[in-house]
């Protein structure tokens, strides 16, 4: 037994001065010291050994397992210092090396444009309302004055979900929302997202409208053109003007389109009004008599004024871009142009 652990003891020297990382380390303890070890195959042996020697050998095996074990604590001590050694030598910063940019973020164009329009017609007394982007067919359609067979539904191609829901086409369902909830005096902008049907390089299937509608006693045409004025003033130029030109909307009568002189020549006549001189921006009218009633207003006593924005329209004017698709592609180096 004594040559046996002389032998080991030699082979455990060898082993555990080799050792330089911890799986090497693992691969000692395996070797030695595991249940299925070296070391526990010598405390089995004893039962070999005779009755009359067996304390003094088992106090030599249990004196050199317990070497055998300081042996590796103080290897497995040196190791985890070495290894937080060559971590803080990798770990370490260097203080002296200029710091990296991380580029700040910025508004998107149509998120500034959204604000700036609701910063104007917040300035004229405008509540905010949000409606739902999936809305019925009777708030999207109906209840504005387009029946199940009405031609106006042929100027819109809609996204329909089921026979009646679907995602909004623009955001006057919001305004009937309102009209239900509240009674005159109203006076409320609706921005939001809307779907059609529709992509071109001015045209997006998804894009965004500002509606906006004042509902109180002897509104008039007049209310319109008055406030627009002054939205296109504070938007593009203090020098521009609106006119109205009849059109045609199933849920206001009289339906008009909102033209504003190009800013761009002073309304002489270039490339971007076409040489007309003029710019179409949004169109509007006197809400219907019908819309009122169907809201529970009596148009009797009151009269209402609405109009719609393309936000995308505004803002493609306003910074001269020729294609909405943009606005979607996420390219940094269109987005960058706009931060401040």
């Amino acid at each position: 037994m004594e040559a046996k652990i002389k032998e080991m003891r030699a082979q455990v020297t060898a082993a555990i001065d080799a050792v330089k990382s911890k799986e090497e380390l693992d691969a000692f303890w395996q070797r030695f010291l595991s249940k299925k070890g070296r070391v526990q195959e010598l405390m089995k042996s004893l039962g070999s050994v005779a009755p009359e020697e067996r304390p003094a050998m088992g106090k030599l095996v249990n004196e050199f397992k317990a070497q055998v074990t300081a042996l590796y604590d103080e290897t497995a001590a040196k190791i985890a210092e070495a290894e937080i050694a060559r971590r803080n030598v990798s770990e370490q910063i260097d203080i002296t090396l200029p710091a990296k940019k991380r580029e700040e973020g910025a508004l998107h164009p149509i998120t500034i444009t959204k604000n700036e329009m609701i910063s104007v017609f917040s300035g004229m007394g405008f509540e905010i309302f949000e409606g739902p982007e999936i809305e019925d067919d009777d708030h999207n359609f109906t209840r504005l004055n387009v029946a199940k067979n009405h031609p106006a539904r042929d100027m819109q191609d809609t996204f329909y979900i089921t026979e009646d829901i679907l995602l909004r086409t623009q955001t006057s369902p919001g305004q009937i929302r309102v009209m239900d909830a509240q009674k005159p005096p109203i006076k409320v902008l609706v921005p939001g997202r809307v779907f059609r049907s529709d992509s071109d390089a001015t045209h997006s299937p998804q894009f965004h409208q500002m509606e906006g509608l004042v509902v109180d006693r002897h509104i008039t045409l007049c209310d319109l053109q008055g406030m627009l004025d002054e939205f296109v003033k504070k938007i593009f130029d203090g020098n521009v003007k609106t006119r109205l030109r009849p059109s045609y909307f199933p849920f206001t009568e009289p339906s008009v389109e909102v033209d504003v002189s190009c800013f761009a020549c002073g309304g002489k006549g270039c490339s971007l009004c076409k040489g007309t001189g003029w710019i179409e921006v949004l169109g509007g009218g006197i809400v219907h008599r019908k819309v009122l009633e169907n809201c529970g207003i009596d148009p009797g006593v009151y009269s209402g004024l609405a109009f719609g924005i393309g936000i995308e329209r505004i803002a493609m004017l306003k910074y001269g871009i020729n294609n909405i698709g943009l606005f979607y592609e996420n390219d940094l180096r269109f987005l960058r142009q706009f931060k401040n």
